[in-house]
């Protein structure tokens, strides 16, 4: 059974903050509230974690394609490489509704070692960062909609807790989600690439 926990954003609990980071530590699956849709996320260092979070999106783990949460550039530059117009980029655009693809670095763990790619998010959302602080390393994150479809349970935590029960540890309620995809840009080239075009504006080129 989910257990459903109320955080408010403005000023997260610290303690309920670290009953969701106890959870993620002990490879929980957790949904949580990002400043686009609702995430479903684990800690990146668990195995384990990562492999039910594949098996729920029906793909496998070495090919999936999920995003970091991280709570700061710093903290980005430990997973990626990062050279300075893209340092640039990213201090202009986050925290905010993007998830950029960067070029990975050693640092990636074990089971992401062949991907050569990192998805990275600092969405604006103090819920999440608070996590991702506490917990002292980035979690994954991949949304718990469809692509191309729009449900409306996906923006209602009591209703994302009725569908999820059975499958994630916690779904933390940081008021209604929001409906719309975080932009998706590859920096890994020489020109910056517009994948998905979702919240983020492209004013930031």
């Amino acid at each position: 059974m989910a257990e459903l926990i109320k955080i408010y954003e403005e000023n997260p609990s610290p303690k309920e903050i670290q009953k969701v980071v106890d959870v993620l530590k002990n490879g929980g699956l957790i949904i949580y509230p990002t400043d686009t849709v609702y995430g479903l996320g684990c800690d990146i260092t668990n195995t384990k974690a990562l492999e039910k979070i594949a098996q729920l999106k029906g793909i496998k783990l070495a090919k999936a394609n999920l995003s970091f949460i991280c709570k700061d550039l710093s903290n980005i530059s430990e997973y990626a490489t990062l050279d300075s117009s893209t340092f640039k980029l990213l201090k202009r655009s986050l925290p905010g509704p993007y998830t950029f693809i960067l070029n990975g670095s050693n640092n990636l763990p074990s089971v992401f070692k062949k991907k050569k790619t990192v998805g990275i998010r600092v969405p604006k959302n103090n819920i999440a960062l608070a996590i991702v602080e506490a917990l002292g390393n980035p979690i994954i994150s991949t949304s718990i909609r469809d692509e191309d479809e729009v449900l409306e349970y996906t923006t209602d935590p009591e209703l994302i807790a009725e569908k999820w029960d059975k499958q994630v540890a916690v779904v933390i309620d940081g008021g209604y989600g929001d409906n719309i995809a975080s932009t998706v840009i590859d920096l890994t080239h020489s020109e910056p690439e517009v994948i998905r075009e979702g919240k983020g504006s492209l004013d930031i080129f």
